[in-house]
């Protein structure tokens, strides 16, 4: 048997210490290998709580992040979940097994491709993939229970909120400059939608239009 990676026990317990607390969380991610998702040049930070880089003005978010956004998406394992932003792969590495399926959306190709082989390299059997653009969300699979978005919109996209069930939750960073975006917890119901600001985040800007086949 190996011996306990302290770098990854360190991250659960910044994870404990920054407030997550559902067990299911952090024993996902406690399993996932996150430095299987980020560039060799940068693996021995790949569990400082901090973002880094992986290609494509893109990063794999810090790992409190993940944690917060994934115990906010209160994912059940019956649900049907849509991810916008594939990225590296990692955020939707901790929620496969959380969750029944999990549809997963990148326009950046070349990203797409090294997170579906990271995604068969684990046998995470129920990801599916798609290269496009996410912000018309994933129609022929809708409604979801819960949808969650990796990048920094100007504002809750209704298209998405057309994709969840009543009751269903979308978790969001908003805002339109990286050091004013909030983290938004979005909850759809019969009149319209309730919001819970989850407090202050920093993300790369939500893209619309054509995908990049690179």
């Amino acid at each position: 048997m190996s011996a306990p990676d302290p770098r990854k026990a360190q991250m659960i317990l910044d994870l404990r210490r920054g407030g997550v607390r559902d067990a299911r969380v952090i024993e996902a991610m406690e399993r996932v290998p996150r430095d299987l998702f980020v560039p060799e040049a940068f693996r021995v930070r790949a569990y400082e709580n901090v973002a880094l880089p992986i290609g494509r003005h893109q990063t794999i978010s810090q790992p409190l992040v993940v944690g917060m956004m994934t115990e906010a998406l209160d994912v059940g394992e019956r649900m049907k979940v849509l991810e916008i932003g594939t990225g590296s792969g990692y955020q939707a590495a901790v929620l496969a097994p959380l969750c029944r399926r999990l549809y997963t959306i990148e326009r950046h190709k070349a990203l797409l491709d090294a997170a579906e082989k990271r995604f068969h390299a684990l046998r995470l059997m129920n990801i599916t993939t798609r290269f496009g653009d996410g912000s018309k969300g994933w129609p022929e699979q809708a409604p979801f229970d819960r949808i969650i978005v990796t990048a920094a919109a100007v504002d809750v996209p209704p298209l998405l909120i057309d994709q969840l069930t009543i009751g269903g939750v979308m978790v969001i960073p908003v805002g339109d400059d990286q050091h004013d975006q909030r983290l938004l917890r979005v909850t759809r119901t019969a009149d319209g939608v309730e919001t819970k600001d989850l407090g202050a985040v920093r993300f790369v800007p939500f893209v619309e239009g054509k995908a990049k086949n690179y």
